[in-house]
């Protein structure tokens, strides 16, 4: 997502780069690329207007006008105000009570009854939580079977109740959750096709019931600027606590993260990136508009990272990114470790400068994985430490050793390096334009 937007935001900060110093002129024609990249992304006018202006000022300050490196100024600024408009700070999910009810609301086909699966899955996997999911979709055809089977898929049981109201269902459910020492409690209640007064007077008369303590819409992402209203709709009723994005994972335009919490100041606190039940995100704002600006989100990788290996072994790994110290036989390690990080495309993608380098369209086949594991598996233990000691002779060896070319073996070098060094520079703070 947003690879369009951030497309056309690097190319226009392009026309920063090189000039002396800052002032209206020079940037005029990097002001309206980007106001053209955000409206064509489903950005709201207003939202356009008011982060237009609020780069410009700032831009023009004396102090930053005066700056040496006014291209990089200038991009920190663009960052700073996508963070802004993004929600500026992390929004946590509430962990005060015990049982925790989340109440999951929002219109048919967005995605929903999947969400408070991954949102289960992601409570019992991040937070070590005991979570229930509680079917009070009683309308929808098979919903209650649907999420039936996320449950079994899961292990995560489901609580439902036949020829029961849905304040029946919802009251028992806080009970048996209590009795059987519950974390959280996550209903999936009934959406409509469009927001209507019997669908709003259900979801009032539950949230009185159960007094839950996050009431989240989910809303899918590709709705464009009709998702404010619908929004809107919800939040005049229930008073909404945060949103979940999903549906994030295609050619969605993504104008509606950059909208939602400005005109309705509600946080966005997850986003939905794929179809798996592991594919739910938590929305931090500035690593958002780093990827955006093709910047790169080494936290994620890191917490990734983390997900497989130990708490310390993790720490070393970062260390030995941020400091350029990262060796080929870190890499082998991580590759065996492959599978349980998911797929290597979805690590790519984080990489700073990784559209630049068309990593975002990279789709690889496992077998590849499996080459250049055997490449590296054919180096010595000093060569996967020293790879710059690898001549030519060397990469003939290792070649026929992985049943492979060396032009294969020039050409993972070559991106590990790039890797290698951005990571260093990235550290030291020398990273530069993303173009």
């Amino acid at each position: 997502m947003f690879e369009y937007m951030g497309d056309r935001l690097s190319n226009a900060l392009k026309n920063i780069r090189g000039m002396g110093k800052i002032t209206e002129e020079n940037i005029a024609d990097a002001m309206r690329e980007i106001r053209i990249a955000l409206l064509e992304a489903d950005v709201n006018y207003q939202v356009v207007k008011e982060f237009v202006n609020a780069v410009k000022e700032k831009a023009l300050d004396a102090d930053v006008a005066k700056s040496l490196k006014p291209d990089e100024v200038f991009l920190k600024l663009v960052k700073d105000e996508l963070v802004t408009l993004l929600g500026g700070d992390y929004v946590p999910l509430e962990l005060n009570e015990k049982p925790t009810i989340l109440m999951l609301i929002g219109l048919q086909g967005s995605g929903k009854t999947t969400t408070a699966g991954k949102l289960a899955n992601f409570l019992r996997k991040k937070h070590s939580k005991k979570p229930l999911l509680v079917a009070c979709d009683i309308y929808r055809p098979a919903a209650v079977n649907q999420l039936e089977e996320i449950g079994r898929q899961l292990n995560i049981p489901v609580f439902k109740k036949e020829n029961a109201s849905v304040l029946e269902i919802a009251t028992e459910s806080l009970t048996y959750a209590k009795e059987n020492n519950y974390d959280y409690i996550i209903i999936d209640t009934a959406g409509r096709l469009q927001i209507d007064d019997g669908l709003m007077q259900e979801l009032k008369d539950l949230e009185t019931t159960i007094k839950p303590q996050e009431k989240i819409l989910v809303i899918d992402g590709a709705m464009g600027q009709d998702a404010i209203n619908v929004i809107t709709g919800f939040n005049d009723n229930l008073a909404l606590t945060g949103c979940i994005l999903t549906k994030l994972d295609g050619n969605t335009k993504g104008g509606v993260a950059l909208s939602v919490r400005h005109l309705t100041h509600i946080p966005i606190k997850f986003v939905g990136d794929s179809e798996k039940l592991d594919g739910l995100k938590e929305f931090y704002p500035e690593r958002m508009a780093e990827r955006i600006l093709d910047m790169g989100d080494i936290l994620s990788i890191v917490e990734k990272v983390e997900d497989v290996f130990d708490e310390t072994e993790a720490e070393e790994q970062a260390k030995k990114m941020k400091k350029g110290k990262y060796d080929l036989e870190d890499f082998l390690t991580n590759l065996k470790q492959i599978k349980k990080l998911g797929p290597l495309e979805n690590i790519l993608k984080m990489l700073p400068q990784a559209r630049k380098m068309g990593l975002n369209n990279v789709s690889v086949d496992p077998k590849q994985l499996a080459h250049v594991e055997a490449i590296i598996s054919s180096m010595t233990k000093e060569e996967r430490r020293k790879p710059e000691i690898l001549k030519a002779s060397r990469k003939i060896r290792i070649a026929k050793g992985s049943g492979t070319k060396v032009e294969d073996v020039n050409r993972l070098l070559n991106q590990f390096n790039m890797m290698r060094d951005m990571m260093k520079k990235m550290s030291n703070g020398n990273f530069k334009m993303p173009f």
